[in-house]
């Protein structure tokens, strides 16, 4: 179920970048907010979707079978933003993190919920596994892993039981690692969300990719397009509400360099600062409760 689905696809099409429109949805997963922007685009425009997921990829394809508007890119942000036109995007949408269908989908290791092999990439045919990256690194690695991103405190202990109960192979293998190193339950959450979100983020690099296409994808935007970024948990939030910070705020010169106050605009203006879930989605999608909208607009 996509996340915010009225409020990103309302603020995309708001944008005033001119006709024939060429839209980019990043994170295509199923394709939900990608259909909605279908619906409310002009027969002219087009929408490229990309996915590194193949799974995400193969449906992607199948709306392209059935709309003749969708163009389909398979690859990592980084790779496949270069070949866009520069001054051509109308909008850009990102839904950040681990799609609905990837958590519910035991064989893709993405969740402790039920047992499966602890995989975790976005892309299960490049790169290392989850299992692979835990049954070799240093317990000082894990440790650092486990602390940035995913914020817990008992990070030293859950490395000395991971690298005490290797090799791990399952996801219930670490879960139960996991569990054997608290000291206490948390009752907010359960207790390997957080090594779990960490796991992920580090055999996928989420932030270092997150924080390298923001500016390759604003290039791309045309005057008056829109960037809409969802995102769902603190790390990814503070990437994109630093860039689009800066990118709102005027360029500094020199004490020394006389300026008039108007003759240094900024590069973008916020169009939505954050918005979050309201109650009646979040108690139909439970998921929506951490997610965290932010809208830019470039400047003509």
């Amino acid at each position: 179920m996509p996340v915010l689905l009225e409020e990103a696809v309302r603020l995309l099409v708001e944008a005033s970048a001119p006709a024939p429109r060429l839209w980019l949805d990043g994170t295509f997963g199923r394709g939900g907010h990608a259909r909605a922007l279908l619906a409310l685009m002009a027969a002219e425009d087009r929408l490229v979707v990309i996915d590194r997921d193949p799974q995400a990829i193969a449906a992607a394809q199948q709306l392209a079978n059935e709309d003749s508007r969708v163009i389909v890119l398979h690859g990592e942000w980084n790779d496949v933003v270069e070949s866009l036109p520069a001054d051509a995007l109308a909008g850009v949408l990102l839904d950040l993190g681990v799609s609905s269908p990837q958590l519910d989908d035991a064989e893709r290791g993405f969740s402790f919920a039920a047992d499966g092999p602890l995989d975790m990439r976005m892309n299960p045919q490049a790169g290392q596994s989850a299992s692979e990256w835990l049954n070799q690194a240093q317990e000082q690695e894990i440790s650092r892993v486990i602390w940035e991103y995913g914020e817990e405190r008992f990070a030293r202990r859950i490395a000395r039981s991971i690298v005490e109960s290797r090799p791990l192979h399952r996801t219930g293998e670490l879960r139960a690692a996991v569990l054997r190193a608290l000291p206490a339950r948390d009752k907010g959450k359960h207790d390997a969300t957080r090594t779990f979100q960490a796991v992920r983020i580090h055999v996928n690099n989420e932030l270092a990719v997150i924080e390298s296409v923001l500016p390759k994808l604003f290039a791309r935007l045309a005057p008056g397009g829109r960037m809409v970024v969802i995102s769902f948990h603190s790390l990814e939030d503070r990437l994109v509400k630093r860039f689009f910070r800066e990118c709102a705020s005027p360029p500094s010169v020199p004490r020394s360099v006389p300026v008039r106050a108007d003759s240094t605009p900024a590069a973008a203006r916020l169009v939505v600062r954050s918005v979050t879930a309201g109650a009646k989605e979040v108690a139909a999608n439970p998921r929506s409760r951490s997610a965290r909208l932010r809208a830019l607009e470039r400047c003509a």
